[in-house]
């Protein structure tokens, strides 16, 4: 009786540690999903930055813009036709 016993034993602890091995591989799975949807969220916010930064970055740059400014903060014109002068080599 005694080796059924133990072998009932050795069963249950068997299977009180599978359970534990089982609880802890769930909870570092879900930990790690966490940390993966931070980063794509950080991606994400990211991506959309950068957007934003294009977008910017085109409606400073576009050529009226740039044109206007520079006659008016800086006091540039287009040169007339008799001003302009060809440069050959």
């Amino acid at each position: 009786m005694s080796g059924l016993r133990m072998a009932v034993c050795c069963l249950v602890l068997l299977n009180v540690a599978t359970a534990m091995g089982v609880v802890y591989t769930k909870h570092n799975s879900r930990m790690q999903f966490k940390s993966m949807r931070n980063a794509q969220k950080s991606i994400d916010n990211a991506n959309v930055e950068w957007g934003r930064l294009q977008i910017e970055e085109s409606t400073l740059a576009r050529f009226g813009r740039i044109e206007d400014l520079a006659s008016r903060k800086l006091g540039m014109r287009m040169p007339e036709h008799s001003e302009i002068k060809m440069v050959l080599k």
